[in-house]
């Protein structure tokens, strides 16, 4: 390896928002972090299923009425022949 073209490669500290702090090596010596394995709700079980807004339910209703717009173009198509 070239010498002085490398950057430092010591202990560093990862602190989470939650107060967890992880020891690890990096080229930082410091590093804040949002969200940690001990605060993730993947990771801590509470994990909820959020339906925001009734997305599935707009998405439904979209579906439905491209399916009936798809039928009445076929419909409309068979009759012209």
């Amino acid at each position: 390896m070239k010498t002085d073209i490398h950057p430092k490669y010591d202990a560093a500290e990862f602190r989470c928002a939650c107060g967890n702090v992880i020891s690890t090596r990096s080229t930082r010596k410091t590093v804040l972090l949002g969200i940690c394995n001990v605060c993730h709700p993947f990771y801590t079980g509470q994990q909820k299923f959020v339906d925001t807004a009734g997305r599935v339910d707009k998405f439904q209703q979209r579906l439905a009425k491209t399916q009936a717009a798809q039928a009445a173009a076929a419909a409309t198509g068979k009759k012209k022949k």
